[in-house]
């Protein structure tokens, strides 16, 4: 009886172990899923930062000279300066 014993509970112990790595908290499903989550939010931080680098430029522009701000009046807000004629073209 002792013969079959340490076979068996080596094999229930074999179970639960590659149940635990199909099915457990760290099972190879899971892992799979949270690296393509990982990836996806790693791609969205690389946006962020190239958002954020973009307007960091966008504020230092702003604060060193007055180029970016009569740029943005002229684009954003249609302004002229005086004596200035103001000429759109339709595409």
């Amino acid at each position: 009886m002792g013969h079959r014993a340490v076979p068996a509970a080596l094999i229930s112990l074999l179970v639960i172990l590659h149940a635990q790595l199909w099915f457990g908290r760290g099972s190879v499903p899971n892992v799979a899923r949270l690296s393509e989550q990982l990836k996806v939010q790693q791609q969205k931080n690389q946006q962020a930062q190239l958002t954020n680098k973009r307007l960091a430029a966008e504020v230092r522009d702003l604060k060193e000279g007055l180029d970016m701000v009569e740029e943005k009046a002229r684009f954003e807000l249609g302004m002229v300066k005086a004596n200035e004629i103001y000429v759109q073209i339709a595409r």
